[in-house]
């Protein structure tokens, strides 16, 4: 008989030890089939997780295109930029003799400090944190490929760069409102916020591509092949955009707004000219204005070309006379009583001066801008017609310039204090580039053309994709008509009263009529102050066959007409001269004139010699052996005794005697060279801060007095 084994504690411990062992192992053999077996695990698909795990797709960003002025002349475009970061923990030096973190910072903050233009306590403040590194900012956000070599050539450890890309333009202030800024959004992405830069944001933007590839587990691109493909979506850059603005008559038209608004108190004033052939738009200049690179001393978002709205005042009489003229009611000759008219709902128009000039014919009237006159017209042609002939022009309506924000304005009168209003360009509004519309009418022989900002769109293998030009919009008036409202706008300037006959040029006849619009008050009625006016000429040139429109409006201006057609008489003058209308008038000495040639990459002696022989005074910017860049532009005429400025490729910038000269030719002399200028006073040069013959500090801004 067999005896009974005792069964232990301990055995019984590692039988279930084995047991649970084996469980757990059953389990996992269980789980691994089913794993193996099945396609979905816990909800997710293993098949396309396997295939997925190491696929990486990156984005290849399109190239922001780049905008230019019709002649080429870049003003927008991307660039290279960086931020300057400091490294300041000790953790990332391995190597005592070569230390990747900064060590001494009071030095590293000196020697930065100016190339950044921040202080070196401002930067010892950001290097005495208890971080691992910092951006040297504000300063250090956003600098050239120029600084950073600068800041790379001090050898100081720890100072490293983040690189990025910005829109740089490179003429900082060349029409603002019109070229926009771009600037990062919450993405880090470039889009456009004004100007054109936002009304073809989708245009110059282009489109992403991608890159979809197989990555090993240490994150390496593994070789394209059947097994790993990589795909490649190329992108596609954006287009480039040529604009219709002159650079030189661009700078002209902002060298007299500057002028106008340096010399005078005002709220603001705007300027354009547009080509009166075709509808371009070659300048719009305002001020205040400001810096696109930097945004300083921005003060409003609206363009004053489309979306200042006001009442244009007496320039409407221009329209009212032609509706009047073109319905067959108008005879020049016929006589009325100046001074005032009573409606019928007892409202009373005045002229101007309140008291007239007596008895005068409607073509006196409208030299003389009569209220009464432009009333008495409307009376006879009535509130429809007149209405119907704005609208024809295009008031009442955006033009759809390729520009984001325009406004319509407002044409909207019923009463016969309303069209008695109108007719003299009150009680409704209008927009500059609405005005320019309306008067291209008198340049084609009444047919009104569609102003025009952008010449052609290029994409990004050089294909025109998009041609602007000339566009006839409608005829409003017959070439007999046309002639005669041009007769009558030459008699304003050359026939018309004191005030306006400022407006006149001495080398090209000029044709035009001013305007004086109260400004509504925000409580109803008008504002009653001195100056409470907005003041404008509307002017075409030359006389026989006008080429140029222009048009200028200011606001509050403390001043009179006289100062207003100074800068504009001023500016046509340099207008004609640069796109050669001079000669027109007979008393003008051809002999004197000059047209000038392409003297860039030449040798600046050489081409100094050559232009000081025609009788010109030659301006040498540098002390470069060759040209980069010249005032007035090739193809621009001028004459005898004239000043050119040449700028070369030197270093070393010394102030000529600017004794006597003009301030619009030391404006031109500053922004030739990038110096920063401050003007008192007016007229010509009296004194400039830094003496003739020394050397210029860029960073110190000239300061200029002007007298009489």
């Amino acid at each position: 008989m067999k005896k009974k084994r005792k069964i232990t504690k301990a055995k019984i411990n590692v039988r279930l030890t084995v047991f649970g062992v084996s469980l757990l192992f059953c389990i996992a053999i269980g789980k691994l089939s089913y794993v193996v077996l099945s396609n979905d695990v816990d909800g997710t698909d293993l098949t396309a997780f396997a295939n997925n795990r190491n696929t990486v797709t990156e984005t290849l960003p399109a190239k922001r295109g780049t905008i230019y002025d019709y002649s080429g002349e870049v003003l927008a475009q991307n660039v290279n930029s960086y931020t300057v970061i400091a490294y300041l923990s000790s953790s990332r030096t391995t190597d005592e003799k070569n230390p990747e973190h900064v060590i001494d910072k009071e030095k590293t903050a000196n020697e930065i400090a100016p190339l950044i233009n921040m202080t070196p306590e401002q930067i010892m403040k950001l290097l005495n944190q208890d971080l691992y590194q910092v951006e040297l900012g504000p300063g250090g956000r956003g600098i050239t490929e120029l600084t950073k070599k600068q800041i790379e050539d001090l050898n100081l450890p720890g100072i490293d760069f983040i690189a990025s890309t910005k829109r740089y333009y490179k003429m900082a202030t060349f029409a603002p409102y019109i070229v926009g800024y771009a600037r990062p959004d919450e993405k880090g992405k470039i889009t456009g916020q004004m100007g054109i830069e936002a009304y073809y944001d989708k245009k110059l933007k282009g489109e992403s591509g991608k890159k979809t590839y197989q990555q090993d587990a240490y994150g390496y691109q593994l070789p394209n092949n059947d097994k790993h493909p990589v795909y490649v979506e190329e992108a596609i850059n954006g287009n480039d955009i040529y604009l219709t603005l002159d650079n030189s008559i661009q700078l002209i038209a902002e060298n007299a707004v500057y002028t106008l608004a340096d010399k005078h108190d005002l709220d603001w004033v705007t300027f354009s000219v547009m080509e009166a052939k075709t509808g371009r738009i070659v300048a719009s200049a305002s001020s205040p204005s400001f810096n696109l690179n930097t945004l300083d001393n921005i003060q409003s978002y609206l363009n004053p070309l489309t979306s200042y709205t006001y009442e244009p005042g007496s320039t409407m009489k221009i329209f009212s006379f032609m509706a009047a003229i073109e319905d067959g009611i108008y005879n020049g000759e016929d006589t009325f009583m100046s001074g005032t008219i009573k409606l019928k709902d007892e409202t009373v128009i005045k002229d101007f001066n309140n008291t007239g000039w007596g008895s005068i014919t409607y073509n006196t009237g409208f030299a003389y801008s009569s209220n009464v006159a432009a009333t008495k017209l409307a009376q006879k042609l009535g509130t429809k017609k007149l209405k119907k002939f704005y609208e024809s022009l295009g008031y009442g309506k955006t033009t759809d310039i390729e520009l984001p924000g325009e406004l319509p304005g407002k044409m909207t009168f019923t009463y016969e204090s309303e069209l008695a209003n109108a007719s003299f360009g009150q009680g409704i509004t209008t927009t500059p580039v609405q005005n320019l519309q309306a008067l291209s009418c008198l340049a084609n022989n009444g047919t009104v053309l569609k102003p025009y900002i952008v010449d052609k769109i290029v994409d990004q293998n050089g294909k025109v994709v998009y041609q602007g030009k000339r566009t006839e919009l409608n005829t409003v008036a017959s070439k007999e008509t046309i002639d005669q409202v041009k007769n009558l706008m030459y008699d304003v300037v050359y026939n018309g009263l004191s005030s306006s006959k400022y407006y006149a040029a001495d080398n090209v006849k000029v044709i035009g009529k001013t305007g004086t619009a109260q400004i509504a008050s925000p409580y109803g009625g008008y504002l009653t102050g001195k100056y409470d006016y907005i003041k404008s000429f509307a002017g075409l040139f030359p006389y026989e066959n006008p080429e140029y429109i222009i048009y200028i409006s200011v606001k509050q201006l403390v001043g009179e007409t006289k100062d207003i057609a100074d800068v504009v008489s001023d500016a046509i003058e340099e207008i004609a001269k640069t796109k050669k209308i001079i000669g027109t008038s007979s008393d003008i000495d051809k002999s004197k004139i000059i047209e000038l040639s392409n003297y860039i990459s030449k040798d600046t002696k050489v081409t100094t010699d050559f232009l000081e022989k025609k009788g010109l005074k030659v301006v040498v910017l540098g002390d470069g052996k060759y040209v980069i860049n010249q005032y007035p532009l090739k193809g621009s005429v001028t004459t005898k005794d004239s000043k050119v400025f040449l700028l070369t490729n030197g270093s070393i910038f010394k102030m000529p005697d600017v004794s006597g000269w003009s301030s619009n030719e030391l404006i031109t002399f500053c922004k030739m060279i990038g110096l920063k200028y401050n003007i008192n006073g007016y007229g010509n040069v009296a004194s400039v801060s830094i003496p003739a013959g020394e050397a210029i500090n860029f960073e110190n801004t000239l300061e200029i007095n002007l007298e009489s």
